[in-house]
C-alpha cells in the first residue's frame, strides 16, 4: 500500500477548502422581486407574472374559519387576507427568493418599507410559524401567541391540517 506524505496532505486540504469557500461565495442570495402586490390570500400575493408564497410562514385559507370565544365561526381567512392588504397598503414590496415550491410560486421573505411582511404576518397573529420549513418566525409566533394576538384568541385548526382535512373530503 503506497504512503501518503505530508505535503500530499496538506495540498488535498487546501484544494477541498478552497474549493468549499469558493462553492460558498459563488453562491448568490436568491432572485429579487419588487412591485407593488396583488393579494391572495394571507400568504400569498401575485407582483407581476410572479405568484409569491412568504417564506416560512402559513396562514389560514381564505375559506378557513376559527371559533371565537363565545364559539361564533370567525372568518379568520378572510382576516388574515384582510390585514395583509391592509399591511402592504398599495405599496411596493421587495421579495428575495428563497425557494421556489411545488406548484411553480417563488418563496420568498417579503419587505415593506424596509420590514419583513414574513414576520409581521406571525407576530400579529394573522400566520403560524411554518416549522416544517422554517424556524425563522417560531420567536414571533411564540410572542402572539401569549399576548393572545389574531389566531390565538381563537380556537382555530393550523392551516396546513385545514387542508389536509379538505382534501380528504
Amino acid at each position: 500500500m503506497p504512503r501518503i506524505g505530508i505535503p500530499f496532505l496538506v495540498v488535498a486540504v487546501f484544494v477541498v477548502t478552497a474549493t468549499l469557500t469558493l462553492h460558498e461565495a459563488d453562491t448568490p442570495a436568491g432572485p429579487l422581486v419588487e412591485g407593488v402586490p396583488r393579494v391572495i390570500d394571507g400568504d400569498t400575493f401575485d407582483i407581476g407574472r410572479t405568484r409569491i408564497r412568504l417564506f416560512g410562514i402559513d396562514a389560514p385559507e381564505r375559506e378557513q374559519t376559527c371559533r371565537g370565544k363565545d364559539g361564533k365561526a370567525l372568518p379568520c381567512g378572510q382576516q388574515a387576507t384582510a390585514a395583509l392588504l391592509d399591511r402592504l397598503g398599495g405599496n411596493s414590496v421587495s421579495c428575495r427568493q428563497m425557494d421556489r415550491d411545488i406548484y411553480g410560486r417563488t418563496v420568498a421573505v417579503c419587505t415593506v418599507d424596509g420590514a419583513d411582511i414574513n414576520d409581521w404576518m406571525v407576530r400579529t397573529g394573522h400566520a403560524v410559524a411554518y416549522r416544517y420549513y422554517s424556524l425563522d418566525y417560531v420567536g414571533a409566533e411564540r410572542e402572539a401567541k401569549a399576548a393572545h394576538r389574531g389566531l390565538w384568541a381563537t380556537r382555530f385548526e393550523m392551516p396546513w391540517d385545514w387542508r389536509h382535512a379538505m382534501s380528504e373530503r
